[in-house]
């Protein structure tokens, strides 16, 4: 096929990858840009399970056990190939995960606004899915850095790409809605692990041999599954015409409750603004806090509780036996699923209500009920009353998580809709900073409190303070996030010319004639099954082994 230059500025748009071929036509359903959303947030969530793969790979030489090698440093574990890799040369490869995240969707978000999200997204699965199969290689070959490459580096690209190739397109499609839609995709990325980490188990064992932890395997068939369903959502994907709004739907007057621009800011100017920054700081400060607690929360409920899990209250942590240990850390197993299920319940909750509260009413919910309840949290540990502080915790997560579905409706409040997945991909290494930064807090003061001494049942209480001032700075942050002055938004002529070239790209002005409206048909129903039934597997299978904490 012969490239034509229908842009009239010299650029040669190509395929069925091209910006211009994924103009929605009239009659197209907008409701069916969630579902390619979280056909693809889905599977790169599976980012937050991959902790699931470390024992059997630390196992990957000895099969049955773990062979060690004298003095092996985390240099050495990257090449050896007669000594099996310990947890803690793996983990770095969930830190990487975040740290490419970030720096991709940074680095990239500008070119995703320029081609458009199906070419992102494809180009995602491509990296996603590579990183498994080079992982793979890595396995059979016993070489680690081809696994910290693979899945860490080139995988975590993938991350970065994936994660914000659909912000952008669904607050077009839904500025009636953006809390929502954002809050339905970004829900995704916090399931992944959900669906993901039961599949990995079933397909570990059922491609476990003499020869083999069969983890290897497991890599190739996840990423062939993943693949097919990435390359499904990037081509489900749609824009909508320059100019597009539901019908009947009018944005609010200026000076109306709800802070919202009808102006756009330039990528170029976003990050000049104080603006940014404090949201910025918003999105660290809140992430920072929850994250430390979601990889330490298994530990932190056996060391907390311990015997008091299995009906022995009497029982300290260090006191447990081997056959209690186990019992307990399935307990904790339960309780890390169940927190898993408010972080995504909470991503589609607290951003829908975003839409009604407002975004700046919303984060202010956040920071303050997360203070008391972090505040709150030695009490109640001390009390003994495991529901309530499950509870407790269950809510933070859901806020850690609302926290990231309602940003980018935060950001398109403030700097308009037409680079906020560009400005997004700029705002994502606060989470980079916040996934180095919330793991250090807490790992650091607990290890800091066992060096002294401290009771295991009390170790984290210097933690839950210290994490209750976090969000305080946090308050403080998004208090002071107020309206742009007007000289920051791009002038009437160049936001037209910029919609303009995007429409003269789709080759002819289409009309917005019957776009976006809720239409019940097999195509709706069939990719909201293919999204759905996943999903709810996925929360069976949670709740299932959840239960184990309330018998």
């Amino acid at each position: 096929m012969a490239a034509i230059d229908t842009t009239g500025n010299g650029v040669r748009q190509w395929g069925l990858l091209a910006r211009e071929r994924i103009i929605a036509k009239p009659g197209f359903n907008r409701w069916l840009v969630p579902p390619a959303a979280l056909a693809i947030h889905l599977c790169i969530g599976m980012a937050y399970g991959f902790s699931v793969f470390w024992l059997p790979l630390s196992r990957s030489i000895g099969i049955t056990k773990f062979v060690a090698c004298p003095d092996q440093t985390l240099l050495s574990a990257l090449y050896t190939t007669s000594c099996d890799w310990r947890v803690v040369d793996l983990a770095p490869m969930y830190m990487l995960f975040f740290i490419f995240l970030g720096s991709s969707a940074a680095i990239w978000g500008g070119w995703v606004e320029r081609v458009g999200p199906r070419k992102a997204g494809v180009v995602a699965a491509f990296c996603w899915c590579g990183g498994f199969v080079i992982s793979a290689v890595g396995i059979i070959l016993h070489q680690l850095w081809l696994m910290w490459l693979g899945s860490g580096v080139i995988g975590g690209i993938g991350l970065g790409l994936g994660y914000i190739s659909p912000v952008s397109t669904l607050v077009k499609w839904f500025p009636d809605r953006r809390g929502m839609a954002t809050g339905m995709a970004i829900m995704g990325f916090g399931g992944g692990a959900m669906i993901g980490s039961p599949l990995a188990d079933i397909l570990m064992n059922q491609f476990r041999t003499p020869d083999s932890v069969g983890v290897w395997q497991t890599f190739i068939t996840m990423g062939a599954i993943y693949f097919v369903f990435m390359l499904g959502g990037a081509f489900g994907y749609r824009l909508p015409p320059a100019g597009w709004r539901p019908e009947g739907w009018a944005p609010p007057a200026p000076g109306a409750k709800v802070m919202m621009t009808h102006g756009h800011v330039h990528l170029r100017d976003a990050h000049k603004t104080a603006q940014f920054w404090l949201i910025w700081l918003v999105l660290f400060l809140n992430v920072s806090a929850g994250i430390g607690v979601i990889g330490m929360a298994s530990p932190m409920l056996q060391e907390i509780f311990a015997g008091s899990l299995i009906g022995h209250p009497d029982i300290g942590f260090t006191h447990l036996s081997d056959e209690q240990r186990r019992m307990v850390a399935t307990i904790a197993a339960g309780f890390t699923g169940l927190l898993s299920l408010f972080n995504i319940g909470g991503r589609i909750f607290w951003a829908s209500m975003s839409d009604y509260l407002g975004r700046k009413a919303t984060y202010d919910t956040f920071f303050l009920l997360g203070i008391v309840l972090y505040a709150s949290a030695p009490t109640l540990a001390h009390s003994g009353n495991t529901a309530l502080f499950v509870l407790a915790f269950g809510i933070i997560l859901s806020m850690y998580g609302g926290g990231f579905a309602t940003v980018p409706a935060y950001l398109a409040d403030v700097f308009g809709t037409q680079f906020v997945g560009a400005i997004h991909g700029r705002l994502l290494t606060a989470w980079s900073a916040a996934g180095i930064m919330g793991p250090i807090i807490v790992n650091y003061i607990r290890q800091f409190e066992l060096e002294a001494g401290v009771p295991r049942n009390s170790v984290y209480d210097v933690t839950m303070y210290v994490l209750a001032a976090l969000l305080v700075g946090g308050f403080v942050c998004n208090y002071l996030v107020k309206p742009l002055a007007d000289k920051w938004f791009m002038k009437d002529e160049e936001v037209a010319a910029l919609q303009a070239q995007s429409q003269a790209a789709a080759g002819a002005t289409r009309g917005s004639m019957g776009i976006g409206e809720w239409r019940l048909d097999a195509t709706s129903i069939l990719a909201w099954l293919a999204v759905g039934l996943p999903i709810a597997w996925g929360v069976w299978i949670t709740l299932s082994n959840a239960l184990v904490l309330f018998r």
